[in-house]
């Protein structure tokens, strides 16, 4: 799915207010909630591109770091406060501005363009809306809404309860594919190559949409069951088809092409700003994980990978660390790390939101099958899918075993390990639903109090500054609605 993603974005960005590149933010006080027109060709791959900042980026990183699977590396100190949990303002510019006036700015102006051959536009917009919708509520908790994203010059949006940003989330989800289903394709212009995830193609874009309404009611099953039970049982009602493969936007070696977080860190002079934490590499070694030496490299000349405690990166020995692989894109010395994908949903992913769902009584399928179905996407996507049976047999971890809780926590942990490096926002945001996995430690350079954890992102500075209606700090230790657990 290797796209030229520079030429594919280079008619938006003159045809559209629009972020694209790491590099290349708009002005804060610039009203990020203005919807202007363009051609919807021409803006779709901005919104993909946006996303990709965000999940491949900005969230990367603190995904990873908080669900420990990278730490700080001590010879270096870009990302010491995010392993301290001293977050600022300031951190959260970046991702808000790419959410709300890339993603969400520009797939408004998509819906709100008019007539039949703008169609699948239009459902496409909508269900990249509900995406980013989530990712900004996720982080954020409350958000603007319904006042974000108007023509005019309002600056001050309300922030709206993160139920009921849900609820939008669902709707909005349901107007595309409502949309999708009930295209007149010989009307209804296609976006081919301008789709850097799908090509076009709306049979995967419904699966798409799917797979994210199922992960939204599963997010919300802890607070309100009663509504994730309904609307997933309405889901399944459909006959609905699931993601199975990888959503994701690849990437070249060439300039402007590469993997945003690679990008980002060749801009730092190719730092290597993360290595392993001792976290997941204790856990991977008690199950006897290959996917370990597939997610990090190994001490030069030894079959082992050097990690350090979560945080621990004070007096440790700077030489003596395991950066992550070029694989997922975060090893700034290995050029191929360009190439590495960011993932929106993965094919694993997919199978453990529907393992359960089946879990819960709520999906259709056979747990058990649903469940390996997941262990297994998640080695394949390594090229290992030779060494899936053997550990499914007998690594500790892999054990679905008996009770609803325990398959829970079987579930989550091996989603957890199939999301390292490449999901880590999405598996933080299931270890605070859930708890799983439950061997987390905290950093040793928290500054937020003894056994606390972040659990939130802060609001952005950007909105402190030019919003009057910024709802004011809130801590990182400090729940989102849905965290109850």
């Amino acid at each position: 799915m290797r796209k030229n993603i520079k030429t594919l974005l280079l008619a938006g960005i003159m045809g559209s207010v629009a972020l694209v590149s790491c590099n290349k933010y708009l002005d804060i006080n610039e009203n990020p909630n203005n919807p202007e027109k363009s051609d919807p060709s021409l803006l779709l791959p901005t919104v993909e591109a946006a996303l990709s900042q965000v999940v491949g980026n900005q969230f990367q990183t603190y995904g990873n770091m908080w669900s420990q699977y990278w730490t700080q590396n001590p010879s270096s100190s870009q990302y010491q406060t995010i392993d301290q949990y001293n977050m600022r303002g300031t951190n959260s510019d970046r991702a808000w501005l790419n959410l709300y006036r890339g993603a969400l700015n520009n797939a408004e102006i998509i819906i709100n363009t008019q007539g039949p051959t703008h169609a699948q536009y239009r459902a496409t917009a909508y269900i990249l809306k509900a995406y980013a919708f989530q990712l900004a509520t996720d982080a954020f908790g409350d958000v603007p809404l319904s006042e974000a994203l108007k023509a005019g010059d309002n600056l001050n949006p309300a922030y709206e309860k993160q139920q009921v940003v849900y609820d939008s989330i669902f709707h909005y989800i349901d107007k595309g594919v409502s949309e999708l289903k009930s295209l007149n394709t010989s009307i209804a212009n296609n976006p081919g190559e301008q789709d850097m995830l799908f090509k076009g193609d709306a049979q995967q874009w419904i699966a798409f949409a799917n797979t994210l309404k199922l992960r939204a009611y599963l997010r919300i099953s802890n607070v309100d069951p009663a509504k994730a039970e309904a609307g997933i049982k309405a889901l399944y009602a459909t006959n609905p088809s699931f993601v199975s493969k990888d959503v994701s936007i690849a990437y070249t070696t060439t300039g402007g092409n590469e993997n945003p977080m690679y990008n980002e860190m060749v801009a730092l002079g190719r730092v290597q700003n993360v290595v392993a934490s001792g976290t997941i590499i204790n856990a991977f070694k008690a199950n006897n994980d290959p996917r370990q030496f597939a997610l990090f490299e190994k001490i030069e000349g030894q079959d082992t990978i050097a990690w350090i405690a979560q945080g621990g990166y004070r007096g440790m020995n700077r030489k003596l660390v395991s950066p992550p692989a070029a694989v997922v894109g975060a090893n700034a010395n290995i050029p191929s790390s360009a190439l590495a994908p960011v993932k929106l949903i993965s094919k694993a992913e997919s199978y453990f939101l529907q393992a359960e769902a089946a879990l819960k009584g709520w999906g259709a399928g056979t747990v058990q099958a649903l469940y390996e179905s997941g262990v297994r996407a998640g080695f394949e996507a390594l090229g290992l899918s030779s060494e899936a049976t053997a550990y499914l047999t007998s690594a500790p971890d892999a054990q679905l075993g008996t009770g609803e809780e325990a398959q829970l926590k079987a579930i989550i942990t091996q989603k957890y390990y199939s999301m390292c490096g490449f999901q880590g926002f999405e598996a933080w945001n299931e270890w605070r639903r859930t708890g799983y996995p439950t061997f987390f430690t905290v950093s040793k350079e928290s500054i937020i109090g003894a056994g606390l954890f972040p659990i939130r992102m802060v609001y952005p500075n950007s909105e402190a500054t030019t919003n009057v209606k910024y709802p004011g700090t809130i801590s990182v230790s400090n729940p989102v609605w849905w965290d109850v657990k």
